[in-house]
């Protein structure tokens, strides 16, 4: 009898003479870039530093194209939103020490949004491994214990011949439900030294299904078949596994309305009778969501920003399906199902009965209109026309990355992404920077389609030196900077805890003459000519930056109350 894992694939006369006599000159670091091409990459991101030329060097004899941003983190940023938008590990190479620790910031972004990236970094040579104290440059005691709190996994690399085994795994690490960061480091002497190795052909690291349980979809289809009043949460992890579909699909046979998170926007039609868009920190909606008898929570851990501030108190069942078993039950008792939410869903399709309640568009209905009230009587006018003139701009389909900002905070609840896997933010760990180097990366994934960023004046400081890499591959991405003069929220923050500001207010730069420095053309624009500026930059080749003088505020919350 013959097993399949019996069965090896026999080499051909060809492989078997190019694996005996390898190309010369092929170094470690040419493992490295042979590994990420026969794992099926195209595109990598980073920064070169001293301990890492074996890796860009063998960039020179690879197909892989590189993409270079000025700012280790920036670099983490751009990898973040080309493996959002592509589904795929996105690469990010990156120097020992100092290039490695700058970096960190993005990658907690990329675990927390279960973005899947796969962070390569150089590492001081073999006899500085495991805190030796040679007094190498750059040299930490352990380097991988700064990021074994950060990514999903760590792998260090200590031969060549473990180096595509190792970049194998951790690539299929990245990939498996839940999507995340992963960290590789590669001593020195590994990369420089010349392989006799053959070169690397087809790597297989695909991740398995991340199956539901059969008897516990059994009994949550039961649970809703039989619901009086049924609600759907639904998280980044349906927009992750590209679910959106099935949950459409779901909800109508349930009649069953869906709020998405913020981190889910796109997860279910805005317009949809069913659709109680993303108004999560609005407590009409934490009413209506406490009301339902029977709550299916899908990709979505139900945290701070998910729960208007933990102030949800459900009072019915909880089914909650989640690939990120930590985040099973955490904060609310549930029926919790471990699994890949496309899965998930389909088993409930195939089991749940029809619903049939016409009262469910209507009491949709009904909350919007009274979020809306709320917001009106905010006197917020200014606000909700700076957004609805950015969404006229934006062409349906292109991308959007949106930094910490007041105007990102308004887009959570009140704008429609008009697609799925079109919008995203740095909502997941909250850093600032995010935007811009974000867009560049979905804008390396996919150069056809303008990409906008939106960023406070602020947190466009932290990015401005990538005007220089939008440039350098001339990339179509539309920068809007709303510039109020410092950091807005926390301006606001500051105020209304302790009647003061402080350390919130900033001297920037003149944004539009910086951007035509770097030759990237800027304009200045006002709320009345926002839409026109924005669409005019978003309809030309390459990157543009258009710069918003606004003092805008946010509505008032409703989980102090």
């Amino acid at each position: 009898m013959t097993h399949d894992h019996d069965l090896v694939l026999r080499p051909t006369e060809a492989q078997i003479s190019t694996a005996l006599n390898p190309p010369p000159g092929r170094t470690g670091g040419d493992l490295v870039v042979e590994t990420l091409a026969g794992l099926g990459a195209t595109t990598v991101f980073g920064l070169p530093g001293q301990h890492a030329l074996g890796m860009f060097d063998a960039l020179r004899r690879s197909s892989l194209r590189y993409v270079g941003l000025r700012v280790e983190n920036n670099a983490g940023f751009a990898a973040d939103a080309y493996g959002r938008v592509t589904g795929e590990a996105a690469p990010l190479l990156l120097s020992t020490g100092p290039g490695a620790l700058t970096s960190l910031a993005a990658l907690q972004e990329a675990a927390a949004a279960s973005a899947p990236v796969l962070a390569i970094s150089s590492q001081v040579p073999t006899a500085g491994l495991g805190g030796g104290r040679h007094g190498y440059l750059h040299e930490l005691p352990d380097q991988s214990a700064s990021f074994r709190g950060v990514v999903k996994s760590v792998h260090t690399v200590r031969t060549q011949s473990q180096i595509p085994s190792a970049i194998a795994e951790a690539w299929r690490s990245a990939l498996t439900a839940p999507h995340g960061p992963v960290w590789v480091e590669i001593p020195q002497d590994v990369l420089l030294s010349e392989t006799p190795l053959p070169v690397v052909t087809a790597m297989d690291a695909t991740p398995g299904d991340l199956l539901p349980r059969p008897e516990l979809t059994a009994v949550a289809a039961g649970l809703l078949s039989r619901a009086a009043r049924p609600a759907i949460i639904a998280g980044g992890g349906v927009v992750r596994a590209d679910a959106s579909g099935k949950l459409k699909a779901l909800a109508e046979k349930l009649d069953a309305p869906v709020v998405t998170t913020f981190g889910g926007k796109g997860a279910f039609p805005w317009e949809h009778p069913l659709s109680l868009r993303s108004w999560l920190e609005d407590r009409h909606t934490t009413d209506f969501l406490e009301d339902a008898d029977v709550l299916l929570v899908v990709g979505s851990g139900l945290g701070e920003l998910s729960s208007n501030y933990h102030t949800f108190r459900p009072r019915g069942r909880v089914i909650q399906i989640e690939a990120d078993l930590g985040k099973l039950e955490s904060n609310h008792p549930a029926l919790g199902i471990h699994a890949d939410a496309r899965l998930a869903l389909q088993a409930l399709l195939e089991t749940v009965e029809d619903r049939d309640d016409e009262s469910a568009p209507h009491r949709v209905r009904d909350l919007l209109a009274k979020v809306a009230d709320r917001i009106a009587a905010q006197e917020l006018t200014l606000e909700q026309d700076v957004l609805a003139a950015v969404r006229r701009a934006l062409p349906t389909g292109s991308p959007s990355f949106w930094d910490m900002t007041i105007l990102a905070y308004w887009a959570w609840s009140a704008f429609d992404p008009r697609g799925t896997n079109t919008m995203h933010s740095a909502q997941g760990a909250g850093g600032l920077g995010y935007g811009f180097p974000a867009a560049l990366g979905a804008a390396a994934a996919d150069p056809t389609r303008p990409v906008l960023a939106v960023s406070g004046d602020g947190g466009a400081l932290y990015s401005i030196a990538e005007l220089a890499t939008a440039r350098q591959y001339d990339l179509p991405v539309t920068w809007l900077i709303v510039d109020d003069g410092g950091y807005g929220i926390l301006r606001e923050y500051m105020t209304d805890a302790f009647g003061q500001a402080t350390a919130t207010e900033l001297t920037r730069p003149d944004y539009v003459a910086l951007a035509e420095s770097f030759g990237v053309p800027g304009v200045r624009t006002t709320p009345e000519t926002l839409e026109a500026d924005l669409s005019k930059a978003l309809a030309s080749p390459g990157p543009s930056v258009v710069v918003l003088p606004a003092v805008l505020r946010m509505f008032a919350p409703t989980h102090l109350s």
